[in-house]
């Protein structure tokens, strides 16, 4: 089964783990398992269509699923998903050798 990497702010919802494998031939059947297994997961990482969320990038095997086939993608049993939420921001004011 694929393996699912958790990042930290999501592991509340699966019982702290920072992995957990489910069976699914694509990576869209990955996710789809991942959140019947974690429920709770399901609001983090799809809107409320079932799609996606947009700050959330999903890797397979270190590969944007974006440039591959999406939810489509093929994925066996030695990969590895990774979970990727955006993080917006940036410092304001002060720049790296005290300028503005």
């Amino acid at each position: 089964m694929p393996k699912v990497l958790i990042p930290t702010p999501l592991r509340q919802f699966t019982a702290k783990q920072d992995s957990v494998t489910v069976p699914g031939a694509t990576v869209g059947e990955v996710l789809a398992a991942l959140t019947t297994e974690y429920p709770d997961l399901r609001k983090q990482i799809f809107n409320d269509e079932g799609k996606l969320r947009s700050f959330v990038n999903v890797y397979l095997n270190d590969e944007d699923i974006r440039y591959l086939g999406k939810d489509a993608t093929p994925a066996a049993d030695a990969d590895t998903l990774s979970l990727v939420p955006s993080i917006a921001g940036g410092a304001h004011g002060e720049r790296p050798g005290g300028k503005h």
